[in-house]
């Protein structure tokens, strides 16, 4: 993507910002948070089957995240292929039952109680799509040769974000599930070495009947996630 005899700074207008008025700024806030609000993360998910494109359209946003020196340091994977899915499933489901059966320590497990975790994924069958996440430790030049990329784990942070956000509001339901460890997805899906999975996001309808837990309804409220300073 990058090259060598191209980097170089050059300024371009900005296009597309409208100012807003303080009272239709907080309105458009308001709405989002309200809509935000209504992101669960499901572990039941319906056969609907989802269009392409609405996936592809979700990853398009997710691209458009900040990243370290602009170096966008990721790969996504869309996967609805039933037998791919099948042994997604099945490595994921060896590193969990390991994870449960100790790995995990008591105090972890004992966090994850109130979730209904456990070592049986089926969502990763069920739902039509996977999207695995990568970051690239580092990229190459259009010659091949290396260069180092920066503040990585930031900046998939930040794409996944968008991506989460893109999913729900297409209509979709995401859950993120991260098996450690995950060398297992580079050889399934043929990532070069560069190449780090992060975690896995499946992602559909919401089965007719699925459930959240609880737990999960409970947030932090506002007071006790931020310090205003004037």
């Amino acid at each position: 993507m990058i090259s060598k005899d191209s980097l170089k700074y050059e300024a371009v207008p900005l296009i597309g910002r409208n100012p807003l008025s303080d009272a239709d700024s907080l309105a458009a806030a308001s709405s989002f948070l309200e809509t935000i609000k209504t992101r669960h993360t499901v572990r039941d998910f319906a056969s609907t089957p989802v269009p392409q494109n609405v996936i592809e359209t979700c990853i398009a946003a997710a691209g458009r995240a900040p990243s370290g020196a602009n170096h966008q340091p990721w790969h996504f994977v869309a996967v609805a292929n039933a037998d791919l899915k099948r042994r997604i499933r099945q490595a994921a489901e060896q590193e969990e039952r390991n994870f449960y059966g100790g790995s995990a320590g008591d105090e972890w497990i004992k966090a994850l109680e109130p979730i209904g975790t456990g070592p049986d994924k089926p969502h990763l069958e069920t739902a039509p799509w996977l999207i695995i996440v990568f970051a690239q430790r580092w990229g190459e030049f259009d010659n091949g040769s290396r260069y180092k990329n920066y503040y990585v784990p930031e900046s998939v942070g930040l794409a996944t974000g968008f991506l989460i956000t893109a999913l729900h509001m297409a209509g979709l339901s995401s859950l993120i599930h991260t098996p450690n460890p995950m060398k297992f997805l580079n050889q399934l899906l043929n990532r070069p070495a560069s190449e780090k999975p992060v975690m896995i996001i499946a992602a559909g309808h919401a089965g007719k009947n699925a459930t959240i837990p609880k737990a999960a309804t409970v947030k932090k409220p506002l007071d006790q996630i931020l310090t205003v300073q004037v």
